[in-house]
């Protein structure tokens, strides 16, 4: 058989004939006088048996390996692995569609709704109530939501489920309501002192011990007098307060303090 009878034959272009010969994956048939290649039924079985492997998304180097022990041993141990690493790509694959799933049952699609399958759906039922701050709050969950581990992602949707609750939630709109007030206003407001004791008697012991355990990504100035937690990185948080006005800092700052107090 000439070359382009072999690559008909196995399904395979003149081209990927070549490269494969190129590569070493497929051995060269002596030539004829007249110099062309002649092919006969083993380089058909040869070649069908390198597009097979190739088509199961081996690597070059596996095809190799696999190709150069005629006994199978070696194409069993790859195979094995391959099988492997295909069963991982099922799992992540199955994750990533329950993610779409949850996402697609819910009727907020904004960026901010998106992140893991336990937040997305605690996100649906916790209504900023049209607060501004609130919106930041949805905003800076899906962010660390994006960014934490698998641990993390569930012990933060578990913090933040009570929230959910509806007597819970209204509390928490009304809250929202008084920092969106202080909207342009000082750190000496007199709304400020009281709201953030409100704001901190919200808060379960809970999400105080989780806000101590991280005040290594709280900015300093956020930070309670004589923190010694290390200085991390708070940039993304810095970029939230820039956001905010003086008075509503300061009740923040205020907050973590009192969380601070109550721990010890």
């Amino acid at each position: 058989m000439r070359i382009g009878e072999l690559a008909a034959l196995v399904g395979v272009s003149t081209r990927t004939v070549r490269h494969y010969h190129h590569l070493g994956l497929l051995p060269e048939p002596v030539r004829r006088a007249n110099g062309y290649r002649e092919y006969g039924f083993a380089d058909a079985v040869a070649l069908a048996r390198v597009r097979h492997l190739a088509e199961l998304g081996l690597s070059l180097d596996e095809l190799r390996d696999a190709l150069a022990d005629d006994e199978g041993r070696e194409l069993r141990e790859v195979l094995l692995e391959l099988d492997a690493d295909l069963a991982r790509q099922q799992e992540a694959l199955r994750i990533r569609r329950e993610r779409v799933a949850a996402l697609l049952a819910g009727a907020d699609l904004r960026p901010g709704s998106m992140g893991s399958a336990d937040m997305a759906a605690m996100l649906r039922d916790l209504s900023t109530g049209g607060s501004r701050i609130a919106d930041m709050d949805r905003d800076v969950l899906t962010l660390l939501d994006t960014i934490a581990d698998p641990e993390e992602r569930a012990r933060m949707a578990a913090l933040m489920r009570p929230f959910t609750d509806p007597g819970v939630l209204a509390r928490a709109q009304a809250l929202y309501r008084r920092l969106d007030d202080l909207a342009g206003a000082r750190p000496g407001d007199p709304r400020v002192a009281p709201l953030a004791a409100d704001l901190a008697a919200q808060l379960p012991d809970e999400m105080a011990s989780a806000i101590a355990e991280n005040l290594d990504a709280v900015p300093t100035r956020l930070r309670p007098p004589g923190s010694y937690a290390e200085a991390g990185d708070g940039r993304w948080m810095e970029a939230v307060l820039s956001e905010l006005s003086p008075a509503q800092i300061e009740v923040f700052r205020l907050v973590i303090d009192t969380l601070n107090d109550r721990l010890r």
